[in-house]
């Protein structure tokens, strides 16, 4: 119950930023931002949560223990055979598949490849060189994995694009009637 209190402050203060800081702005440019937005920052709070909460009740202790460095020998769990890594590496690519298909939608449907590619690395980077700091492992196969992920998202996007483009095109149409 106490660990549940602290997932439940981190959800709190995201759903407070989203409402104080976010909603109205992203509403006032159409409900077709409105929606990409919204499921860009839920996918982004799961991403927190599954990465790196509780954040707020762990950031007085964040140099309470040793920072352990990232590992950087690529496949290592897998090279090693050690626990359940098969589902650690699917579990990653599968994490950041929505990133790549959501990225391009927040950027006015004008990111390319390696633009999406790119920011799934600095946010994967980011996660991979913060979670030490709140107690967790770091590991250069989760960042290529993630960007893997990412890689697909993307394509899945580009084979979705006609249909997500014309659902957006109506929700935009149907705001200006």
């Amino acid at each position: 119950m106490k660990c549940q209190i602290k997932y439940l402050i981190d959800f709190a203060a995201l759903a407070l930023l989203y409402i104080f800081v976010f909603f109205r702005k992203w509403k006032s440019k159409g409900r077709d931002i409105w929606i990409v937005n919204t499921l860009m920052y839920i996918y982004l709070s799961f991403v927190l949560y599954f990465t790196m909460m509780p954040v707020i009740t762990s950031i007085p202790f964040v140099l309470n223990h040793p920072y352990k460095p990232m590992n950087m020998t690529l496949f290592i769990d897998v090279l090693a055979g050690r626990g359940d890594f098969s589902r650690q590496v699917i579990l990653n690519v599968i994490m950041t598949i929505p990133f790549g298909f959501l990225f391009p939608l927040t950027q006015n449907r004008t990111a390319k490849f390696f633009k999406t590619v790119f920011w799934c690395f600095i946010m994967s980077l980011s996660i991979e060189l913060l979670q030490p700091f709140f107690n967790r492992f770091s590991d250069v196969t989760d960042l290529t994995t993630n960007v893997l992920g990412g890689m697909i998202g993307y394509g899945v996007y580009v084979i979705c694009k006609p249909v997500i483009f014309w659902v957006l095109d109506h929700l935009k149409t149907e705001d200006q009637k």
